[in-house]
């Protein structure tokens, strides 16, 4: 038995529709990931982005357990010595709610070029509102 390699023509991509009001963040962003690398279908290829893209409205009311919103902290360096910056995360939550999910799902992605190309398929929005009616949503397969 050969083993199946998906053709650029045979990937069909969906649109999905998420609203994360009271979703628990890494829960949601699992399935996010899971979706977006396209795992959930058949002729899903490790080597190749098969995944679909996904609408995600509310992110700004999305929820976390225990203690992390006291504990969980965002950091990023600017390269230079002391450059080290360290964001709690109601801060973040207050600044940037939509960036939460967004580096809860790239973590979940591979770190090559190939999970950048599957997590611009990703579409975040922190009210109710988005410009893709267009493209006619359907409802997350959870």
């Amino acid at each position: 038995m050969k083993t199946y390699s998906p053709k650029p023509s045979d990937i069909e991509r969906s649109w999905y529709f998420v609203d994360a009001d009271g979703m628990v963040l890494g829960r949601l962003a699992c399935k996010l990931a899971h979706v977006l690398r396209g795992k959930h279908k058949p002729i899903w290829a490790p080597h190749m982005d098969t995944g679909d893209f996904i609408i995600v409205v509310n992110a700004d009311k999305i929820r976390v357990t225990g203690r992390k919103a006291d504990q969980k902290t965002y950091i990023r360096h600017s390269g230079y010595p002391g450059g080290l910056r360290v964001t709690p995360y109601k801060r973040m939550m207050d600044k940037k709610p939509g960036y939460i999910l967004y580096e809860a799902v790239r973590g979940m992605l591979p770190h090559n070029r190939l999970g950048r190309q599957m997590l611009k398929k990703l579409k975040i929005y922190t009210s109710s509102d988005h410009p893709h009616t267009a493209q006619q949503p359907e409802s997350f397969p959870f």
